[in-house]
């Protein structure tokens, strides 16, 4: 029973990468059970079989965006020692953004926003996509706890927010963001409420 749930669990996986691929290259609008299966190079069938609603599949893509995402700002925030300076941050800022707007992150990046859209209309997907503490997250956050700043939980969903709009912004427009944008954002963070940072 067990190695048949743990194959039935790998198979949802294999679909669900599948499906981000599908999402990503397609669009919403091409994102169908055959396609699925044409992209997992598996019989037609496979994907109505394991999930058998276009709601079914879509929760499984969006569970398993969430997971690699996580996944990712995890062991990035495991990797790197703790940030020390505005340098620093702005320096993993740049590489979590090329990450995103490159190869397989990309690819994530897209499925990731037409997904977003879509939750809009969905609640189920939308709770999904709720950010969630990761060690990337925690990492920035305490920098911003140490550099005195007011309401730093507020300010890092803020920063993080920016960021994945500035991603947006060149999936959408092309290009690459700069080193100059990433520190504005990332000053504009450092702020306190009054315009300055409380000083030691």
């Amino acid at each position: 029973m067990g190695q048949k749930q743990g194959e039935t669990r790998d198979r949802r996986t294999v679909l669900a990468d599948a499906a981000i691929g599908v999402l990503a290259d397609a669009g919403v609008r091409g994102l169908t059970h055959r396609a699925v299966d044409a992209a997992a190079g598996l019989p037609v069938g496979t994907t109505s079989a394991y999930l058998r609603t276009r709601q079914a599949l879509l929760t499984a893509l969006v569970r398993r965006l969430v997971e690699l995402d996580q996944g990712e700002l995890q062991f990035l925030g495991e990797q790197a020692p703790p940030i020390g300076s505005v340098d620093e941050l702005v320096s993993g800022i740049g590489e979590l953004i090329r990450r995103r707007l490159t190869g397989e992150g990309r690819r994530r990046s897209l499925a990731r926003y037409a997904c977003a859209v879509e939750s809009v209309r969905d609640p189920e997907l939308r709770e999904i996509l709720v950010p969630r503490e990761n060690a990337g997250r925690a990492r920035v956050r305490a920098f911003l706890v140490a550099q005195g700043v007011v309401a730093p939980l507020e300010r890092t969903t803020t920063l993080l927010a920016c960021i994945d709009g500035l991603v947006f912004d060149r999936l959408v427009g092309g290009g690459e963001v700069g080193e100059d944008e990433i520190r504005g954002l990332v000053s504009a963070a450092l702020r306190g409420d009054q315009g300055s940072l409380r000083r030691p």
